[in-house]
Parts: C-alpha cells; structure tokens; sequence
C-alpha cells in the first residue's frame, strides 16, 4: 500500500464512523421516550437531564445533525473520488467506481446498521451522544440561528393545519402499537381505551333502563319500602308520585335504617331530591355533576320529561375499569356458547358489542340488542319468532313484558352462506 493514501482511509474512516453517529443519534432522539428520560432527570441522571433538554429543542437538534452528517458525507465522497483517482492512475472511470463504493458503504456502515441498533436502544444511545451533540449545537448557533430565521419564513409560506394535536383515532392506535410492543399488557391497553372514548359516551348510553328500575310509591308504607330493600338488595331506592315519569325522591338504606330498626319520620323527610340530567348529557360532564352535588345517582329524562332511566356513580366508573361486582350481586355472563355455533345472548347487551362478538356490521340506532331485534322484526316479537341477518339466525327465546330478554343465535359459515 502507498503510505501516502494512509491519511486518505484514516479521514474515510473517520468520515464514516462521525456519518453513523450522526445518523443514529437521529434515530435515537427521534424514538427516545421523553417521559422516561424526564423521570431518570428527577432522580438525579445529570446525563439524562441533558438529554431531556435536546429532545426539547429538537429543531435545533435536528439542524446540528443534518449539517454534521452533509459535512461528514461530502468530505468522504471527496475524498474518497481522490484516493480512487489515485489508484486507478486517473481512469475515466475512477469516479464511477468512487461512487458506486461510497454509496454501499454509507449505506451500510453510516445509516441502515446505526440507525438500527439506535431503533432498539433510543434513550442508551441518546445519552451516549447527548454531551458531544451539545458541543456541536454550540459551534453551529450562528448556522442554526439562519436556518430557524429560514424556517419561519418557510412556515409563513406554507402554513401548516392549526390543530396539530393528536385525533382519538391515533390515540386509540398508538395504544394497540404501545400493547402490541409489551409495554402494557391487554388489562392497562382496555383502561386507556376506555378513558380515551369515555368523553364520547352519553348518558343514555350507560343507563339503567325505566323497567329495570326499583320505585316505591310517596305513599308506601315502611314495611312496603323495607321489603323491597330486602328483596332488590340495593342500597337506594326511587320514590314517585303517580307514575315512574314522576320520581320525586331517593331513599337512602342508611337513612331508612337506624341502630334499632327502621326510622319513624315519614318518607318525605328522609329521601333526598333527585338530580335530573338529560340523555344526551355527556358521561364526563355527568361525572363531575355527580361530584358537584354530592350524588351518586341522577334521573335520566328522555325528550318530553318522562323517566327513560337512571345512571348511578358505580355505571360510569365501570365504563373505565369494566365490570364492578360486590358481594350482592349475581354474576350472569351475557353470552352463554350452547354448542359450537350456537349462542344465547342477553338482550339488555349493547348491540355494539353484539356486533364485535359475532363480527357483522348494523347501521341501526339501536343501543341494546333487544331494540334492534324489534327494529329489524318491525313489531314486538314473540318467544319463538326468528330471522336471519347476514351469517346468523336469531331467535327470541325470552320476551318479558314486550321486550326481548334473550336470543338465541345460531352462526352459519360465512362461505356456505355465499354459497
């Protein structure tokens, strides 16, 4: 080897080597998680506190590295058309061969393997190269002082969309991603689910319906209420004059009991006013109204003031955590496999969830699956009555009281019924 092409491959060398810092410490601060380097700062990671700051500053950051990798590039290719000028005695196709061989290995060595290895391991490497990047951004301020004068005014010249806050949509996929990677198992991902669509929710569509209500009327008497605190083993119980479209009241069990037996002030004393909300009131608002009055309950009212419901504290909480069973309730699962295509289905579920488990699709305004059964019946049906919707026949195997308790669903397969 001539000694003079020495200093040649060490400047290559060099070029190459400062070319793949550049390019993973781009991928590094580009996927570092800021939470966590925030987190590291607070406990006293002096190396993370200053990493945190250059993620903070990215634009800053950003024009350092690509001003530093172009530089770094540049001076290789340059050189490197030199050193194969030289050893190819000034070939006419010296050049090409110079291109063709700095292309491969800027590939290879000074982006795809470091931008790689920066992938897997973003905050390690970002702290790694925080303190050199640091120094960099220091030197080139005059540079990065032009280039953000240059941005501004590129950005006066295309303007971008004013709401650059992230949609629910890309919430709700960044949740899959984040799961989907193990860094929250199946449990937390539903929880961030559920907050994140819980300001869609409405209050009719948690509510307890008016014919699974619990009432007594003004007039009961105190064995009438007691029974029926027995009997429902709920811990409050509506009060109303004439009809359920009337609640005027809610009785308490801690009010009604006392030490010795039941309290002797009449009904009217011991209920407290009810709070009315109306059905579109949304779940979110509804939850600080709840807190706001001290309640735990509120009266759903439909269009013309009648009683369609109630939502209690315990339905909306359970619209985040799921299901809430205390040592009182009798846990019935809604769907119950009777053999491998054939299902019974309670009709109080949502028809949205009806839908997922059975993976068709419905545009109907329908909340329970009782509804849209009648919708799609065009009557009230009866015990027995069926129909068929895309791949399934359903049949009413329960009505109580004109609506329909449950049903039975028989799966077909899809490609028979193509067929």
């Amino acid at each position: 080897m001539n000694p003079d092409m020495i200093p040649s491959l060490v400047g290559m060398l060099i070029c190459i080597v400062m070319s793949a810092y550049f390019s993973a410490t781009e991928t590094a601060f580009s996927s570092v998680n800021k939470t966590r380097l925030k987190a590291m700062a607070e406990k006293g990671d002096k190396r993370a506190g200053l990493t945190y700051e250059l993620a903070e500053n990215y634009d800053k950051l950003l024009s350092t590295i690509l001003i530093g990798n172009n530089v770094v590039n540049i001076s290789l290719s340059s050189i490197g058309t030199l050193l194969f000028v030289d050893l190819l005695q000034g070939a006419d196709y010296a050049a090409t061969v110079s291109t063709a061989v700095i292309t491969v290995v800027v590939l290879i060595f000074g982006e795809i393997t470091p931008k790689s290895v920066a992938k897997d391991f973003p905050e390690k490497f970002a702290m790694f190269s925080a303190p050199l990047i640091n120094v960099l951004i220091i030197l080139l301020t005059p540079l990065n002082f032009l280039f953000s004068l240059w941005k501004k005014m590129i950005g006066k010249i295309f303007k971008g969309e004013e709401d650059a806050g992230m949609s629910q949509e890309e919430l709700l996929l960044l949740v899959d991603e984040v799961q989907q990677d193990g860094s929250i198992d199946e449990s937390e991902g539903e929880l961030l689910r559920n907050a994140i669509e819980f300001g869609d929710l409405e209050a009719q569509d948690i509510l307890t319906h008016r014919v699974d209500l619990e009432a007594v009327p003004i007039d009961a008497t105190k064995e009438q209420v007691a029974q029926l605190f027995t009997e429902s083993r709920f811990s409050r119980l509506l009060v109303f004059e004439d009809s359920i479209d009337k609640i005027v009241g809610v009785i308490h069990q801690k009010d009604f009991y006392t030490g010795t037996g039941i309290v002797e002030a009449p009904l009217k004393e011991i209920m407290t006013e009810p709070l009315y909300i109306h059905q579109t009131e949304k779940v979110d608002d509804l939850l600080q109204l709840l807190r706001t009055n001290k309640s735990h309950m509120a009266i759903v009212i439909d269009e013309y003031g009648g009683t369609l419901g109630i939502v209690t504290m315990e339905d909306i909480l359970e619209e985040l955590v799921g299901e809430i069973w205390d040592e009182h309730d009798e846990v019935e699962e809604p769907v119950q496999q009777l053999d491998d295509n054939t299902y019974e289905v309670d009709g109080s579920v949502t028809l949205d969830d009806f839908c997922d488990m059975f993976d068709i699709h419905s545009d109907s305004d329908s909340v329970s699956l009782g509804g849209w059964v009648m919708d799609e019946m065009e009557r009230i049906p009866d015990e027995g009555d069926s129909f068929e919707y895309e791949n399934l026949t359903i049949t009413v195997s329960k009505t109580d009281d004109h609506r329909v308790e449950t049903v039975t669903v028989t799966v077909h397969d899809k490609e028979d019924e193509e067929n």
